[in-house]
């Protein structure tokens, strides 16, 4: 067969049914066997996008999200998106175009060394020169991206070997020097449990591993029987049920102030799937400089790599919880909890606006969202303020109900990602949440909600300025010195989305804004809500 239908046999084998694309001179064999196929293939706008729709796809099915880019600057604009998949764990298999292979390393006509470039933004990359590989690539591509610490991994084929004419062999795995370490070390448990019944103000921080893993349930079972309270980063955040009673919010500099307190009085950090990013735990030494850390991680490379770990344990975190429960770790957590409630009633979440504002207060926009939407609905946020009023305002009820671009922190994630979670699950309510800014990078991708009726509600903070921008310049160099952020071109993005045959709103109060949201959720179709932020108001 057609090394081209090759490729599409191998999707089709792993149980593939949607490919969002964009298509080129290096991918045409390639797409006449997808036109072929019984596979839905999605048209983007930007390639950028294209990776991030395959990533809010495989967050929503836990499978590998799969897109397709031509060669040259189709395939360079992906760069962006695998990045950010890769920094949050995300298993994506993107595949490119490549010119034809006498062609390679010449300067050829949309030619780009995209297997170089994406090396330290993939879990792993291929290019293949002998299309009887094709097979075993595929195969061995789709069980990195979805095994160990998940993650992108990328194949770039030239078109000549589309074309050519192969022998479909289905083979095996057979990695050589990759076994995920999956057990933990039974010695170190038993290190870990001695050193958990030794202290006497332990806490549990949890990252985007709990979720990847599907660990949720062992997690909640841990937290159940030791009843020891528990704080997650921003990819953490659905882990961990918010109202539970041991749930204690969300830690580093845009987390909870009373998180932040508990990690000051704690004397032990059991950190389960979390890499231990800067924005994190960046100042825990200067908090606390006496705080010991239990790391579980499958990825041995995150151990050790920004903070000194008394006891590692590399494992799978559903495997580890599920035998540490097993343990039956009997503690008194009694004086150190009522510390933590303590500490809560001190440092409450601060609902209130500034006195004589006639905007929307985004806090208490956030939190209409969160009583107003189902509890198996989905909020994708972007970056930037509204990222953070998202975060810390959304009340999460059940596991993958919120989705962000964590590590990297990609502007215009929100809307291709919240699209790619609603096309894998349309029956579910997704609302994507962005700034103004974010969405001037990627409006184009309205035409494909709209052609395909992909039906989210975006909910656009407009308030005429690089929010987060503005924060941190003040916080550095005072409000006087606001320079390069100033969105002042008065758009009415309502008319925008109209020109896309989209519903749009535009309101400027909070019961507006709540009858508005109240009557876009009576059916599916897409819509956009415009809403009036103060452009004063910051998140610091």
């Amino acid at each position: 067969m057609k090394a081209s239908k090759a490729i599409i046999k191998c999707l089709e084998n792993e149980n593939v049914h949607t490919i969002f694309g964009y298509p080129g001179g290096a991918v045409l064999p390639l797409y006449e066997a997808l036109r072929e196929s019984k596979l839905r293939h999605i048209l983007v706008r930007n390639e950028q996008s294209l990776v991030h729709y395959a990533s809010g796809y495989a967050r929503e099915t836990g499978q590998v999200g799969v897109c397709i880019a031509t060669s040259g600057p189709g395939a360079t604009n992906t760069i962006t998106g695998i990045a950010t998949a890769y920094l949050d764990s995300i298993p994506v298999v993107i595949i490119t175009g490549q010119v034809n292979t006498e062609l390679l390393g010449t300067d050829a006509f949309q030619e780009a060394d995209i297997k170089g470039a994406t090396e330290p933004f993939t879990k792993h990359n291929y290019l293949i020169k002998d299309s009887s590989e094709i097979p075993r690539v595929f195969k061995e591509a789709f069980y990195l991206a979805n095994s160990g610490r998940k993650g992108p991994v990328l194949i770039d084929i030239p078109r000549n070997i589309q074309e050519e004419n192969i022998k479909f062999n289905s083979e095996g795995i057979n990695i050589i020097g990759y076994q995920p370490t999956l057990t933990g070390h039974k010695g170190q448990i038993k290190r870990a449990i001695t050193k958990i019944k030794s202290v006497e103000r332990p806490v549990i921080y949890v990252g985007g591993g709990i979720i990847s893993g599907k660990a949720e349930k062992e997690l909640l079972g841990f937290v159940s029987q030791t009843q020891i309270p528990i704080i997650n980063s921003f990819m953490g955040i659905g882990s961990f049920p918010h109202d539970h009673p041991l749930y204690s919010g969300i830690v580093g500099s845009h987390g909870y102030a009373y998180s932040n307190k508990i990690i000051e009085r704690a004397d032990l950090l059991i950190c389960i799937g979390a890499r231990m990013s800067d924005r994190a735990t960046g100042r825990f030494d200067d908090l606390n400089a006496n705080l010991e850390y239990i790391h579980i991680d499958i990825d041995p490379a995150e151990i050790g790599k920004k903070i000194d770990t008394v006891i590692p344990i590399v494992g799978d975190a559903k495997l580890i919880l599920e035998e540490l429960t097993h343990k039956n770790i009997n503690i008194d957590m009694t004086q150190w909890l009522q510390e933590v409630e303590e500490i809560k009633e001190t440092y409450p979440i601060n609902m209130k606006m500034q006195a004589g504002c006639s905007f929307i207060n985004p806090k208490e926009l956030i939190n209409t969202v969160s009583n107003t939407l189902n509890d198996s609905a989905c909020l994708v946020s972007d970056v930037g303020q509204n990222q953070i009023y998202s975060a810390l305002y959304y009340k999460i009820i059940g596991s993958r109900n919120y989705f962000t671009s964590g590590g990297l922190g990609t502007m215009a994630y929100s809307l291709p990602a919240a699209a790619g979670v609603k096309v894998a699950n349309p029956e579910r309510q997704v609302v994507c949440v962005m700034g103004d800014g974010s969405f001037q990078m990627c409006l184009g991708e309205l035409a494909v909600i709209r052609e395909q009726n992909i039906g989210i509600k975006i909910i656009l903070f407009n308030n005429n300025k690089l929010g987060m921008v503005k924060g941190l310049q003040d916080a550095c160099y005072g409000k006087h010195h606001n320079f390069g952020i100033d969105l002042n071109c008065n758009i009415d993005f309502t008319k925008i989305a109209e020109a896309y045959c989209i519903a749009g709103y535009k309101v400027e109060d909070i019961e507006s804004f709540t009858n508005v949201l109240n009557k876009v959720l009576q059916d599916d179709e897409p819509c956009l809500i415009q809403c009036l932020i103060d452009p004063e108001f910051i998140t610091f």
